[in-house]
């Protein structure tokens, strides 16, 4: 698809949620979708085969959208042709006491992929950005020195965790981690279907919650406190991709996209080659293992 190119989607300037497409390709077929997302994500399997081999940067994919936006479907499909080996999911939930005891990032930071792999974060160091700033009641359990109630969290609060989240990231970049951070734009609408679909079908019962219907209640604060934290923290070394997501072959395709057309400029990414000892030695080595 000639439009379907990383630039398109990444953010370099100011955005306002409410006026970019929640939709893409609703006129496409979904099986052709589907077929173009084999196709990419097969080129994808190969390249993290050769990051894996070259050992020098990891893959750092964040994850963000509302509720039923499609993220776990997304990991599903996108990374279906990967070597286990070679990519971790790490889904992050609310906060136990153990990652409470400890400042916000020390969670996000002890699931970083490792040189040479893929790091997928469903929900990312964000939700310390974005669920608290809904319900700042929350950072009241992380039992901070000086902040003994939600009046304590002022503005120049998250000014200073928005400013720790920036150098966070420009750490990782500066370290070998290529970071992509991906925003599943889902309409409201949407949403509704989505969650009126989960109470519908019994297969899918077990994802609906009552709270899904509390935060929905929400959701104009949300879209408020994405478009704040998107437009303050996307960096050229940490650049933010606004993802259409109503349409999932979509979304999936997408992303899949943005990796594989955005990995492949790293030229220095390359299998290692044999050392010239075990070139020259080639034919005796084949040639012990026929002999046997």
């Amino acid at each position: 698809m000639k439009d379907l190119k990383p630039e398109t989607f990444e953010v370099k300037s100011e955005i306002t949620l409410s006026n970019l497409e929640t939709t893409l390709y609703a006129d496409q077929n979904e099986k052709e979708l589907e077929k173009k997302l084999k196709k990419v994500r097969k080129k994808l399997g190969k390249l993290q085969d050769t990051l894996y081999a070259h050992d020098s940067y990891s893959v750092l994919i964040c994850l963000q959208g509302m509720d039923t936006s499609g993220k776990d479907s997304l990991i599903r499909e996108v990374f279906k042709d990967f070597n286990v080996r070679g990519v971790e999911v790490t889904s992050f939930k609310v906060p136990t006491e153990l990652e409470l005891s400890h400042d916000y990032l020390w969670r996000h930071y002890i699931a970083l992929p490792q040189r040479g792999k893929f790091g997928v974060h469903n929900r990312t160091h964000y939700e310390n950005v974005l669920v608290t700033r809904v319900h700042p009641e929350y950072i009241l359990n992380e039992n901070l020195p000086g902040v003994t109630s939600v009046q304590d969290i002022d503005d120049q609060f998250w000014d200073a965790r928005f400013e720790q989240i920036k150098n966070f990231e420009k750490h990782l970049a500066q370290n070998g981690t290529i970071i992509y951070k991906f925003f599943l734009h889902l309409s409201k609408e949407e949403q509704k279907n989505r969650l009126l679909r989960r109470l519908d079908k019994q297969e899918k019962n077990w994802k609906f919650s009552a709270g899904d219907l509390k935060e929905r209640k929400l959701w104009d604060e949300y879209q408020d406190y994405y478009q704040d934290a998107i437009n303050r923290t996307s960096t050229e070394k940490a650049p933010w991709y606004i993802i259409p997501a109503d349409n999932k072959p979509a979304a999936r395709l997408a992303v899949a996209t943005i990796l594989l057309e955005t990995l492949k400029m790293y030229s220095d990414i390359q299998e290692p080659e044999l050392d010239e000892k075990t070139k020259e030695n080639i034919s005796e080595y084949k040639a012990q293992l026929e002999n046997e």
